[in-house]
């Protein structure tokens, strides 16, 4: 078997907000991952449940509250000098939800595209400066002509194509893209999610990919994890995540994709979670275990038999 190279390395991040008061909110809650080079790892799970506040606490939009984030073996969190950040910046990159808030309207396109393109010295001269720009446009499907034109005179498609141009400008391994087509019509969700593809296998990029649509995850994503409240509860080959989802959860947001079918609509029970389903002793270890190889499943001891057991079938 193939050994992969581990790119990003989460131990135990944790993310608490208003800590030790009592509206306390644990956003993150002892998430460990890893995702390899040239993969999207895909996460999903409802809103509220810590998904954007785990890409966002990776990238350090925000620090964590405990836990560790490896990089190519490097701690994100460690405390680092303003050239090492810059290094970090320019290796990681995100493609933020919202096309419309993301981009400054009073910037031209060319030089929201350029802003990393200038912060990391990328270019020698305007005149090489200005063929990044055009030649970032063609590669996201725009044109040079939309250089000169500012973000409010473009759809929301074409706008998360800037998006995407300005996280390529300054030609990262590793991007994080925050439920980048959940803002968009579904007519243009496939053609944004088809590009990201295209670029990944041209580049060579990893992506984290984050959204709450699971049948266009699973389009994209090699690996799946599944958040439940700041914890990550089953993580699987996309595959294997909808062939034998084996948590309660996951298996309720599987029976909540529509079908295509309106008779099989009416007939499908969709299936609810309870979280006191469970009935936890007290001196009862939950944590990730691994069922089956690389299937992860956040379970005590006694219920990773049973989901065994289901597998074995």
């Amino acid at each position: 078997m193939e050994k992969r190279e581990k790119l990003l390395e989460i131990k135990n991040l944790k993310q608490y907000f208003n800590m030790g008061k009592p509206n306390e909110v644990k956003a993150i809650d002892g998430v460990s991952f890893d995702i390899y080079k040239g993969e999207t790892l895909g996460l999903v799970g409802e809103s509220g449940c810590g998904k954007s506040t785990t890409g966002r606490t990776i990238i350090r939009l925000y620090d964590a509250t405990d836990g560790e984030v490896y990089f190519k073996g490097e701690n994100v969190h460690g405390k680092k000098s303003k050239k090492e950040l810059k290094k970090f910046n320019r290796s990681m990159q995100m493609i933020f939800q919202d096309p419309y808030a993301s981009l400054n309207p009073r910037m031209k396109v060319a030089d929201v595209i350029a802003e990393g393109i200038d912060i990391h010295g990328l270019a020698k001269n305007s005149k090489e400066r200005m063929e990044r720009v055009y030649h970032l446009l063609e590669t996201v499907g725009l044109n040079r002509e939309h250089a000169n034109r500012y973000p409010h005179e473009f759809s929301g498609g074409q706008r998360q194509r800037i998006g995407i141009a300005r996280a390529l400008a300054v030609q990262p391994e590793f991007i994080i893209a925050d439920e980048p087509i959940s803002a968009l019509d579904v007519s243009i969700q496939a053609q944004v999610v088809n590009l990201m593809k295209k670029l990944q296998r041209e580049k060579g990029l990893t992506y984290l990919f984050i959204a709450h649509d699971l049948s266009m995850v699973k389009y994209i994503s090699d690996r799946i994890g599944v958040m439940y409240f700041g914890k990550l509860v089953e993580l699987a080959s996309a595959d294997d995540l909808y062939k034998n989802p084996l948590h309660p959860y996951t298996q309720s947001l599987l029976s909540a994709i529509p079908l295509p079918d309106p008779e099989s609509e009416r007939t499908r029970r969709r299936k609810t979670y309870d979280p006191n389903m469970h009935g936890y002793a007290d001196n009862e270890e939950v944590t990730m275990r691994e069922v089956a190889p690389g299937h992860f499943v956040y379970c005590s001891e006694k219920e990773m038999k049973q989901y065994q057991q289901q597998l074995a079938k």
